[in-house]
């Protein structure tokens, strides 16, 4: 059985990746910290992880599941990194980031990505058999 390949992963990982990584290159070393450009960075940043997570994630459900999830899916799983990056550089600004906090965000991401994927799977439906 042949797996897909990465080809339709390709172009968001570049575009995400290069606008997100080029876009906190310019940011920070182009402008000052007021409000907007903060959330920019967050965007940003949230931007720069997915796309670098995104070629990760679907390596490591190649190499490790069964069969390929649904596009979808692997997309999803790297928002979350992003969201996760991001997520701890905004508590990093209020300095109440520890390694409590870096655990327990990370095992509360997994457990609603795990619930998300248990519900996926009990809505599967078997495919149709042609009768001849």
């Amino acid at each position: 059985m042949k797996k897909p390949t990465f080809r339709p992963y390709l172009f968001p990982t570049l575009a995400l990746a290069i606008v997100g990584w080029v876009g906190l290159y310019l940011l920070i070393t182009l402008t000052l910290p007021t409000l907007l450009p903060r959330w920019a960075f967050f965007f940003l940043a949230t931007l720069a992880l997915s796309g670098t997570a995104l070629p990760i994630v679907y390596f490591f459900h190649r190499r490790f599941a069964a069969e390929l999830p649904p596009a979808s899916v692997i997309t999803r799983q790297s928002l979350w990194v992003g969201a996760y990056g991001a997520t701890l550089a905004w508590l990093q600004l209020g300095k109440v980031v520890n390694l409590s906090t870096i655990v327990g965000l990370a095992l509360g991401l997994i457990a609603i990505e795990s619930i998300i994927r248990v519900r996926e799977k009990s809505q599967w439906t078997p495919p149709e058999i042609e009768n001849d």
